[in-house]
């Protein structure tokens, strides 16, 4: 089942318009979280909004928002007052302008999502605006207004869909100079470079998904699963980075190395990852005295009388 759409309102290209929603591309939910608990009672911490200064908990209809102006000082703006600042894209992603796809700067990414037709008309005008886009080889971009802001959204193809990306503004991305001036201008001889490009073609490969692993989502699992089944738990030795003392000499190790893996058996494909509704949380253990959904479902069936036929 699809979750709930984050947005809906209307996709419009010059005086081509449909109605649209967008949906999230991503989730995090399958991964392992934890909950805060006093260490003596075992019970669950509880968070409480309460005021500053006379220490008493406030109903969250007295809850406002305020704009903080000095250490004393708010500005109180009410939820009416924040509706007000009518935005055209609060309803209407409307494309300003086509870019290239290169000349969008990794560093502007924030979050993906899907743009499909809302609902069964718009369909045709939705076609319209993505065959345009994918013809021209273009990403557009336009404005729309999520979680009381506005941002800007880069649309592309995808499928019989478009993916809808969310970018920041420049004001949000720092500067990277701050960071790199300090680092040194190093030579890098011709032999360390034949020698890294070497690494690399050892190591060339295609992006594929399916076999990454989430190694310390699985470690969690592990971890959890021992706690549950009464065993010890042992401190595992953390890796350690080694200083490198002759450049040259590592690269040459690097590629013994790469060659050495190249000569070993192929390893089994790895199997495909399970679907997001499925996810790692399967691998936990099963909580005593509960069966397995699909056991318990197959007994169940079992269990039933079938009915003759005449």
């Amino acid at each position: 089942m699809a979750p709930r759409a984050n947005w809906k309102g209307f996709l419009r290209l010059s005086l081509v318009t449909c109605p649209v929603a967008l949906y999230p591309a991503t989730s995090e939910s399958e991964k392992v979280s934890f909950n805060q608990l006093n260490r003596k009672t075992g019970h669950r911490i509880k968070y409480a909004k309460v005021d500053a200064d006379t220490g008493e908990e406030v109903a969250n209809e007295d809850i406002v928002k305020g704009y903080k102006v000095d250490t004393d000082t708010f500005i109180e703006v009410t939820k009416e007052e924040l509706e007000n600042v009518a935005l055209e894209s609060t309803r209407t992603i409307e494309i300003d302008e086509f870019v290239d796809r290169s000349e969008i700067d990794p560093r502007y990414l924030i979050r993906p999502y899907y743009l499909v037709p809302d609902g069964k008309v718009g369909h045709d005008a939705f076609a319209v605006i993505r065959e345009t886009i994918r013809e021209m080889n273009k990403v557009a971009i336009g404005r729309v207004v999520l979680t009381n802001r506005e941002h800007i959204i880069a649309l592309e193809p995808m499928d019989k869909g478009l993916m809808g990306t969310l970018l920041r503004y420049p004001y949000e991305v720092r500067s990277a100079d701050e960071y790199f001036d300090d680092i040194q201008d190093v030579k890098v001889t011709k032999d360390m470079l034949d020698l890294a490009r070497h690494i690399v073609n050892q190591k060339a490969g295609h992006f594929e998904p399916d076999k990454f692993e989430d190694q310390y989502e699985t470690a969690l699992l592990d971890l959890i699963n021992q706690k549950r089944a009464g065993k010890p738990i042992t401190a595992k030795a953390r890796p350690r980075g080694e200083n490198v003392v002759d450049l040259m000499d590592a690269l040459r190790k690097s590629i013994g190395g790469a060659a050495a893996a190249a000569t070993e058996p192929p390893k089994k494909p790895a199997k495909k990852a399970r679907k997001a509704a499925a996810g790692q949380k399967e691998m936990l253990m099963p909580i005593a005295g509960k069966k397995p959904a699909k056991e318990a479902a197959a007994k169940k069936l079992a269990a039933k009388p079938q009915r003759k036929s005449a």
